[in-house]
């Protein structure tokens, strides 16, 4: 046969080798090994992916939030070939190498402030992972064993490591495991589309930021280490805080010495229009900004923490007291994965895509709020290239109801069958398309979802199980 793949087997036995041999995150354990499940994808290029059965897919959610400069870009796909053959592996306990060098350098200069350390690990989970140990390390130098708790949100979403999965908000991410509690406090999430009937989003705000200040008061200032806070709730419906929010919360932290971490995990690198949107979006400059996904547009795993001078200056030098911060992974640094985001940050500048997003965002967010009539759907948000659709079937649920996830997952079989990728998360169908989408393919996108919101209102009504 002449359909081989570059691993030398046809395309039908990956399918079967994964229905027999592989665990996908988010395993449905009572399908496990059988047939019909996740597609198999076999080529991309572009913001567009190719299916085993031959459908061509508009990838809407940029594979994971992360495909930022499109798939079978050669300038990243050369970068890594040349970088293994050069130097494959450096183990980071014992050497240093180039590209992590020039990478920690090249990020430090886009940061906002003085964030100016840069720590390699090999994706977000294991970057918040490190974040909070760091926390950890730091209150322990400093001699306070007791300023350990960590404050964080509902329905947000930081990783899968034991650490990072504590401070999850997720309530999805929690059956069956077994996670960090005693020092792990959640907030509320700043979901202004479900605050409460009759108040302003001022009003919610302020009700937020007490929360907060009652909740500092009621544990002690002198227990709690950090604050943990998407500048956007991502897997959590892409949630979007009112604004003044994220200064308001910084400033408590300032306040009671706690440190202020950013998970810019998806909104880092582009996301937003912006190498980072801490500062430029939301006019704050975090303790630690931690990154992942699109600092290699998902060529390779890659992922870390940046921190600040004034921080550091406070368990560094004459007031290190001997420490070693011994936290690592065999991957910190990895050339390879290094030389690969360098030329991604090379293709950002050679295409000027920062200021692409800033130009092709506007329209996005106009394209998507088109939707907003629809009778399925209850809410449209977002910001820069980051778009959620929230369908409610009924307006007087104070949340999401099953049906309304059911709608949801038929909306999303609707966009698969004409061609795209949306990401369904519960109620909501969640879009992060690659920076390089031009305007005729936001029309695509956007056309195909309406066409599948109005077949499945068209269903559902023929059904006679709602009628709008």
């Amino acid at each position: 046969m002449n359909d081989k793949t570059p691993f030398g087997w046809n395309g039908p036995t990956f399918e079967d080798a994964a229905h027999n041999h592989l665990i996908s995150p988010f395993e449905e354990m009572d399908r496990l090994g059988t047939s019909g499940g996740r597609p198999m994808l076999v080529k991309g290029e572009g913001i567009y992916v190719t299916s085993s059965e031959g459908r061509r897919l508009l990838d809407a959610p940029a594979g994971m939030w992360c495909t930022q400069v499109g798939y079978a870009c050669p300038e990243i796909a050369e970068a890594i070939a040349a970088q293994a053959m050069q130097i494959s592996y450096t183990s980071p306990w014992y050497f240093l190498n180039g590209p992590s060098a020039e990478l920690a350098r090249r990020i430090a200069a886009v940061t906002p402030g003085d964030l100016n350390h840069v720590f390699f690990t090999t994706g977000g989970s294991s970057a918040v992972d490190s974040a909070l140990r760091f926390v950890q390390f730091f209150n322990n130098v400093l001699g306070r064993p007791k300023k350990k708790k960590i404050l964080c949100r509902i329905d947000g979403y930081h990783g899968s490591t034991q650490l990072s999965a504590s401070v999850s908000g997720r309530a999805g991410n929690k059956p069956n495991f077994d996670l960090e509690s005693d020092n792990v406090s959640f907030l509320s999430a700043p979901n202004s589309f479900r605050r409460p009937e009759g108040m302003s989003e001022q009003m919610f705000l302020d009700t937020l930021i007490a929360e907060m200040e009652d909740r500092i008061e009621a544990l002690g200032a002198d227990t709690i280490g950090a604050f943990i806070a998407e500048p956007i709730l991502a897997s959590g419906g892409l949630l979007v805080p009112p604004e003044g929010y994220h200064r308001r919360t910084h400033d408590l932290c300032r306040q009671h010495d706690i440190l202020y971490i950013s998970d810019e995990v998806v909104t880092a690198f582009g996301r937003l229009g912006h190498w980072f949107a801490s500062k430029e979006v939301y006019g704050i400059t975090p303790d630690i900004i931690t990154f992942a996904k699109g600092v290699t547009s998902g060529y390779v795993p890659l992922g870390g923490f940046v921190i600040s001078d004034k921080v550091l200056e406070r368990i560094s030098g004459d007031n290190a007291k001997g420490s070693y911060y011994a936290n690592g992974y065999t991957y910190s640094g990895q050339p390879v994965a290094c030389a690969a985001a360098l030329a991604n940050m090379d293709v950002f500048e050679e295409r000027d895509l920062l200021a692409h997003v800033r130009d092709v965002a506007p329209y996005f967010m106009e394209r998507l709020q088109s939707l907003k009539d629809l009778p399925l759907v209850g809410d449209v948000r977002g910001e820069g290239l980051l778009g959620c659709v929230e369908c409610q079937t009924d307006p007087t649920a104070a949340a999401a109801t099953d049906f309304d996830t059911e709608v949801t997952a038929r909306i999303d079989r609707h966009c698969y069958e004409n061609g795209l990728i949306v990401r369904p998360i519960g109620s909501m169908c969640v879009m992060s398309p690659a920076l390089i989408i031009t305007r005729e393919q936001v029309d695509e996108m956007i056309g195909i979802l309406r066409d599948a919101i109005m077949a499945v209102d068209v269903e559902l009504r023929a059904e006679g199980v709602w009628n709008g």
